[in-house]
């Protein structure tokens, strides 16, 4: 649940890549944002936009994903006026390109950008304005983190970003990742600078660790990361 006054929040799942996209709103404007949207699941987002009567402003992906399309190009085409949004560093197309400390309103709500890379060069991550909340994409994990072994995987720089930009927010910013693979919905920054296996280590550790992670390439890698370079609308 949100804890801002006046925001409306939907956490909502995909299950194949288990893919988190957030819905965020405005309660009183409804004017609202979406995070992470994923192209299997537009109907599903789209349907839900319009039963709670919200005009969706912009769209935004944490950063060019490698296991899934995003629907955000898909989703230009079916809401008026919808505007695309990612990191200027991602090297994809979009309509906005982000920066630190740049903000997305909607209503009195926002959302600033922190440039987080390490996963890949284009990570961003967004707090909400009273920092009750922050959506990680893949650099920060409940009691995990992005892997750092392809597209311009840096564990040092994921190393500096999570404890520079995540772990300096409020011990109870809630912590909302891209992804989960066990199930968990929601951490905290106090949980996560406490537990987290991975950045708990001294950052040498860390980078030890990452080196010999040792994972398959994400079975979508080949199509889901040209498709995203282009907002989505790779051969749709």
């Amino acid at each position: 649940m949100a804890k801002t006054e006046g925001l409306l929040f939907r956490q909502l799942f995909e299950s194949e890549s288990s893919t988190y996209t957030y819905l965020l709103a405005d309660t009183n404007t409804k004017e609202a944002v979406i995070i992470d949207p994923v192209l299997e699941t537009i109907d599903r987002d789209l349907k839900l936009i319009k039963e709670l009567g919200l005009n969706l402003t912009v769209a935004v992906n944490t950063h060019c994903h490698a296991d899934h399309i995003t629907s955000t190009g898909l989703m230009k085409q079916r809401v008026a006026g919808l505007k695309s949004a990612i990191s200027k560093f991602s090297g994809a197309t979009a309509d906005i390109h982000l920066t630190e400390g740049d903000n997305i309103p909607f209503g009195r709500h926002s959302l600033t950008v922190k440039e987080t890379p390490g996963h890949t060069d284009g990570c961003i991550t967004l707090v909400t304005g009273d920092q009750s909340m922050a959506f990680t994409g893949d650099a920060l994990l409940i009691r995990g983190c992005g892997r750092t072994d392809f597209q311009q995987g840096c564990a040092k720089k994921l190393y500096h970003s999570v404890h520079e930009k995540i772990f300096t927010l409020p011990d109870e910013c809630l912590i909302y990742p891209a992804h989960d693979y066990l199930g968990q919905t929601v951490s905290t920054v106090g949980e996560e600078r406490k537990y987290n296996p991975r950045l708990t280590k001294s950052m040498e550790e860390f980078v030890e660790i990452m080196n010999n992670l040792n994972l398959p390439k994400p079975k979508k890698i080949d199509i889901s990361v040209p498709a995203n370079l282009v907002c989505g609308v790779h051969s749709i």
